[in-house]
C-alpha cells in the first residue's frame, strides 16, 4: 500500500544533510520517506527527517533532540549503503602469528594463574607467573600451527569495519514535525546565523 505524497513527508529546507536523494532501504530499494523502514516501533509509518555523510552527525542530530526533550525512544539512525572496509596492518609471517598467539596465551594464563592464586595461602606470585609463562607458550603454538594451516592464502594482519554510505534520521510519523523544527534549529545554530 502506497501512501499519497504529502508536502509534510519531505525533509525541511535547512536541515543539515536533506537533500533529494532519497536512501536505499534494508533490501537496497529505495524507501520514500514516510515510508516504512523498519523503524522504532515496528508497524507505524516512519519519516526520515535528515540524512548525514557520517554517524557522528547522525548521532549529534539525536543527541540535540534527546537534548531537548524529544522522546528519541521514537528515532532510529538507519545506515544505508553499506560496504565492508578492511585495513590491511602488515605482513603476517609464522612468527608474527606465534608472538600474537603467545600474548593472546599470556593473558589467558595470567587469568587462570590469577584465579588459582585466590584458594592459596603462600607462593600466590609463582601460581601468576606459571600461568603466564604456560599461556604464553601454549599461546605460541597454537598461533603458529594456526596460520601455518592456512597454507599462505592470507599472509597479512587486517581490521574489518562496516561503513555506510549515509545515515538517515528517522522518526516516528506522529513525531516528524517535532524533530524537523528540532533539528532546523540545530541547522541555523551549526551555520551561526541563528542561536
Amino acid at each position: 500500500m502506497t501512501m499519497p505524497s504529502n508536502p509534510a513527508d519531505r525533509p525541511a529546507p535547512g536541515v543539515p544533510g536533506s537533500g533529494s536523494n532519497i536512501p536505499a532501504g534494508p533490501a537496497g530499494v529505495p524507501s520514500a520517506p514516510g515510508g516504512s523502514m523498519g523503524g522504532p516501533s515496528s508497524g507505524r509509518p516512519t519519516v526520515t527527517v535528515a540524512s548525514f555523510p557520517d554517524y557522528e552527525s547522525a548521532q549529534r542530530a539525536v543527541d540535540y533532540l534527546s537534548d531537548n526533550q524529544f522522546p528519541v525512544e521514537h528515532t532510529t539512525i538507519v545506515g544505508t549503503d553499506l560496504r565492508l572496509v578492511e585495513k590491511v596492518l602488515g605482513r603476517l609471517t609464522t612468527a608474527r602469528a606465534a608472538l600474537a598467539g603467545a600474548g593472546t596465551g599470556a593473558w589467558f594464563g595470567l587469568l587462570i594463574g590469577l584465579l588459582l592464586s585466590i584458594f592459596t595461602v603462600s607462593a600466590w606470585w609463582a601460581l601468576l607467573l606459571t600461568g603466564l609463562i604456560i599461556g604464553a607458550l601454549w599461546g605460541a603454538a597454537f598461533g603458529a600451527i594456526a596460520h601455518a594451516m592456512t597454507g599462505g592464502r592470507r599472509d597479512f594482519a587486517s581490521r574489518s569495519e562496516i561503513q555506510a554510505g549515509t545515515y538517515a534520521v528517522v522518526v516516528d510519523d506522529d513525531y516528524a514535525e517535532q524533530a524537523r523544527q528540532l533539528l532546523g534549529r540545530l541547522g541555523w545554530q551549526a551555520s551561526g546565523v541563528g542561536g
